[in-house]
């Protein structure tokens, strides 16, 4: 967590770690993100029936080993702070840890991207060091827990993040399991040579934990007669879009930008059959843009499933319902010329994220000789999630804290043998602010008269995206794809708001972003 007294250098120090870390995640999403939860050509199309067998390890239990990669990982992280970046923040000592014990949590005030994926990213290196030493989901869960607690607490001189204790190990739950199970479908222990050192790397980058402890135990150069494979080779689809992105400012469409973009989308498992085993059916979407004043990675959603019953099971209908864990996270900056940082409302036209959100859902499939169709429906709790904030404007912040819930509906329908499909998804957030920045608050007391500990500004937020896709497919592995996508905002504000430089009465503010591309998708 970070005070208002940071400076700019000390931010710089900040990003540089964050950096580090997420390029060993960027350098690992290509081979394993991206699309929709319900895309064209995926596992959803597959017969139930498909069976996935071979002998697979029973990984010992190392608590020690364990706890000693997440406290190694921390000691790591803040050497690295303290002794090289210099950044303020690692100063700790034995007097601000009793500071931050004596003070207790309080919400931070950093980036959208740094709190809504950069922590949950950090949380899944806590949670994979449980899971590669033979813990299941839900005992890594304890290791991402005492991890985020022991760095809040202990390893910075800041006041310990609210936020953070929640969003970095649920979210990194998410964002470990799906790392963690795609790295093992990497690894074969049968394998020497060159290829052996290539999977070994591959496997690493995609669950740094996993890597290390593979070194620790010796398995990285151990070759065996079966593949060491913990899941088996279940139903896999990977796919990597390529090509344009248009912009439309929402406010004047005369003001458009244009730029490369891509989308990497992953299915793994069965989605009609009955489980208990969390994360034996996932989906996975990332969107990077390469345009100018757009973030690079604008959108990350996971699709995880806990738990599930399939109800109905024949020859042309199937029917699961379950339990699910999402974890969503959009991304935009304005293309207009005014500033990210005006006052004036709705420059930036969204900002969304959802690290901690679960709720139930239900598959539908249809298909017979001549078309196949499937429908999907989750209704979800969101217990922390993020939205944009037209009048926040402190320190890095400019979006309020809130809890809610969200609708995510989805549609899609393959004709002509397959040759031609089309996608339709909606997803719908409603957020609810309370703890918030308003008029009968005195700030006069705090550091430079500046709001903490909020959840920002009083308000009722709501934000909508609809995606359209026709897909055309060329040759068995390409597909020309069209996309449409509509960003709808809007926030209703309670009270007069006070703000740095006065008070505003505009109550009631929307905002929309539309997005037009054109890819070619090549799938693995």
């Amino acid at each position: 967590m970070k005070k208002e007294s940071l400076s700019i250098g000390t931010l710089s120090c900040r990003w540089i770690r964050w950096g580090i870390l997420l390029m060993i995640l960027f350098f690992g999403m290509p081979r394993l993100q991206a699309g929709v939860p319900f895309t064209l050509d995926s596992t959803l199309w597959q017969d139930s029936l498909f069976h996935y067998k071979e002998p697979a390890p029973t990984p010992k239990k190392s608590f020690v080993r364990a706890a000693g990669e997440v406290f190694g990982l921390n000691i790591g992280l803040w050497a690295f702070d303290r002794y090289v970046l210099k950044g303020h923040y690692a100063y700790i000592s034995l007097k601000t840890i009793g500071q931050n014990f004596k003070h207790g949590f309080e919400w931070d005030n950093d980036h959208l991207n740094t709190n809504m994926f950069a922590h949950p990213y950090n949380g899944s290196l806590y949670f994979n060091a449980g899971r590669s030493n033979g813990f299941n989901f839900w005992q890594s869960e304890l290791f991402a827990i005492g991890g985020s607690a022991m760095w809040e607490l202990f390893m910075e001189r800041e006041y310990p993040s609210t936020n953070d204790i929640i969003a970095t190990p649920v979210g990194g739950a998410a964002l470990g399991e799906v790392f963690y199970r795609t790295s093992d479908r990497v690894l074969d222990d049968r394998s020497s040579g060159a290829e052996r050192v290539g999977r070994e790397v591959a496997a690493f980058v995609l669950s740094p934990m996993r890597g290390i402890t593979r070194v620790i135990t010796g398995k990285a150069w151990q070759k065996s007669p079966v593949s060491g494979r913990e899941f088996g080779r279940p139903p896999l689809n990977l796919e990597l879009s390529l090509g344009t992105r248009i912009l439309l400012y929402h406010d004047d469409r005369r003001i458009t930008r244009a730029g490369a973009s891509a989308r990497l989308h992953m299915e793994y498992g069965d989605p009609f059959t009955d489980s208990k085993i969390p994360y034996e059916y996932f989906s996975c979407l990332a969107e990077l843009n390469m345009m100018k004043s757009q973030p690079l990675l604008s959108r990350v959603e996971i699709i995880g499933r806990l738990w599930s019953k399939e109800l109905v099971d024949t020859r042309r209908c199937d029917l699961s319902v379950g339990l699910f864990q999402h974890f969503d996270f959009f991304d935009s900056d304005t293309i207009s010329n005014y500033s990210p940082n005006a006052l004036e409302p709705c420059v930036v036209p969204y900002k969304l994220g959802t690290p901690a959100s679960v709720g139930g859902g239900a598959l539908f499939r249809y298909q017979d000789h001549r078309s196949r169709m499937l429908a999907s429906l989750h209704l979800n709790g969101v217990i922390l999630g993020g939205i944009l904030s037209d009048y926040y404007r402190y320190y890095h912040r400019n979006y309020n804290w809130a809890s809610g819930f969200s609708i995510k509906f989805g549609l899609k329908g393959a004709f002509l043998h397959d040759r031609l499909s089309f996608a339709i998804n909606n997803q719908f957030y409603k957020f609810y602010t309370r703890n918030a920045n308003g008029s009968n608050i005195d700030w006069s007391a705090t550091p430079g008269g500046k709001p903490v500990n909020v959840n920002g500004d009083e308000s009722i937020g709501t934000f909508s995206h609809w995606e359209g896709q026709l897909t055309y497919r060329l040759i068995k592995s390409l597909s020309l794809t069209a996309r449409f996508d509509l960003y709808k905002r809007s926030t209703y504000y309670m009270g007069d708001l006070k703000y740095e430089y006065g008070t505003t009465y505009n109550w009631f503010v929307d905002s929309k972003q539309q997005s037009f591309q054109f890819l070619l998708t090549y799938t693995l």
